[in-house]
């Protein structure tokens, strides 16, 4: 065990038996070696809410438990008799250990949140990390329910270490698919009863229709619901896998259309001696490359939701449609669940969009209200300033009219006071005795300069 760990290791596999001291390390650097160490089975780390902890397995302890009895000091010291000096010690030789790429390269991981950058330098000695990360993937050291993924990108050679959906961990159980038809499901007969159903041959014919049985009888053992497609007979080949489904799977509101064919055997066409012949007399005639002829094998293409395992399911030569049955079948709660997932999140979406869209036209009236009561006390100031300015003036017209004499101008001029009086009248009540205005039902356009990039008329952006 010895020869397994480095001296680092070491180190710290000393340090976690004597419960993990504080003080001993100045930087983080001794998780990576903890991490090396978990992998080899000798320390187990935990990590609760932000806090990083070590203890020591049972094969830990043993190991730790021999380095303390069996020395290599003490056990020299034993064989010397008494009355003899002990022989000169030989320095211990380490052999040098190998470099582990794989064990560094998911040490690293585990330091740096199962995420790393490398740099992708050129030259005959650039690393290869490809190379590595399928290394590290060959050594059977990953967990079996993590993956680990490396990929070029715009900074550099990205690698991950990523948990495996629990969708991909489930154990499927098995649908059967009955040998006979004896009592075919409704969509089963439909497509029975049509011209030319689904364009196969007789024995692949039934086969599909078997499948397709098995499929919506374990769909509705769910609680979905099946129904007949829209495609009558066989799609035309130009466009086979184009066509409309055959049939449905409806779950949570999701559907799910299912298209079966028959696949083809391709083969080198042999030119007869018509084609030969058509083809040197017109330019324009081209002799077709391969044959094309119907097979025993089955392809399911599904179309809707969004994708999980696969989109296509057909005949593998270790692995018969049959066999792929539940796999199929989880596909479609699958989608359906991230349907479902979708639906929800967009939901609560619009919702947060209209409570802040509410709160923006609350704040919207709100302004509006402010700036209509500033321009009316800005209208009010304006009144007073024109309350005082026009008593001035009548006060000066008044004792210009005294020293007239009675006639037709001194008439009209007192005719005129008489409305300036009823005028300003009113305007010294209004500044004597000033109120706050109750601003008007705002309109849409009242409210545009006050929202931003918010609609005046719904939860909506410009």
């Amino acid at each position: 065990m010895n020869q397994l760990l480095n001296a680092r290791q070491q180190e710290v596999l000393d340090w976690v038996g004597q419960g993990c001291p504080d003080g001993v390390w100045p930087d983080s650097t001794y998780k990576v070696s903890a991490q090396a160490l978990q992998s080899r089975g000798l320390v187990k780390i935990t990590k609760r809410r932000g806090q990083w902890s070590a203890r020591l397995t049972e094969e830990g302890r043993q190991h730790l438990t021999e380095r303390e009895i069996f020395p290599v000091e003490q056990s020299a010291e034993l064989l010397v008799r008494p009355g003899r000096k002990p022989p000169p010690s030989r320095p211990e030789t380490v052999p040098k250990a190998r470099t582990n790429y794989a064990d560094q390269l998911l040490e690293e991981l585990a330091a740096n949140d199962s995420c790393l950058i490398k740099p992708l330098d050129p030259g005959p000695h650039a690393v290869n990390w490809a190379s590595r990360v399928s290394a590290a993937r060959k050594s059977g050291k990953i967990p079996h329910t993590q993956e680990l993924y490396g990929y070029r990108t715009h900074r550099g050679y990205e690698i991950k270490l990523v948990d495996i959906p629990a969708w991909r961990l489930a154990e499927l159980v098995p649908i059967p698919m009955p040998a006979r038809l004896t009592k075919p499901h409704s969509i089963v007969a439909a497509l029975q009863e049509l011209p030319q159903p689904m364009g196969m041959t007789k024995p692949v014919q039934g086969r599909a229709l078997r499948i397709i049985q098995a499929l919506i009888t374990a769909s509705e053992t769910q609680g979905h619901r099946a129904a007949l497609g829209t495609t009558q007979g066989a799609p035309p080949p130009h466009r086979r896998r184009s066509a409309p489904p055959h049939f449905t799977i409806t779950a949570q509101g999701e559907s799910v259309g299912f298209l079966v064919l028959q696949e083809q055997d391709r083969s080198e066409h042999v030119p007869t001696d018509k084609e030969l012949a058509n083809a040197k007399k017109y330019s324009w005639m081209r002799i077709a490359r391969f044959d094309y002829a119907p097979s025993n094998r089955l392809r399911f293409i599904l179309r809707g939701g969004s994708p999980h395992r696969a989109s296509e399911w057909a005949d593998l030569p270790d692995r018969p449609l049959e066999d792929q049955l539940a796999e199929i079948v989880q596909e479609v709660d699958l989608r359906s669940e991230a349907a479902e997932l979708k639906r929800r999140a967009d939901h609560l979406a619009r919702e947060a969009e209209q409570s802040r869209w509410q709160a923006a036209m609350q704040e919207a009236r709100a302004a509006y209200a402010h700036s209509y009561r500033v321009k009316h006390l800005g209208e009010q100031a304006d009144a007073w300033h024109q309350t005082k300015r026009l008593t001035e003036y009548v006060t000066a017209v008044r004792d210009q009219i005294t020293s007239l004499p009675p006639g037709q101008e001194k008439t009209e001029i007192e005719a005129w006071l008489a409305f300036a009086d009823a005028r300003l009248q009113h305007l010294t009540e209004s500044a004597a005795a000033p109120k706050l205005p109750s601003p008007p039902k705002p309109s849409g356009d009242d409210l545009k300069p006050f929202l931003g990039h918010w609609s005046p008329y719904g939860p909506r952006s410009y």
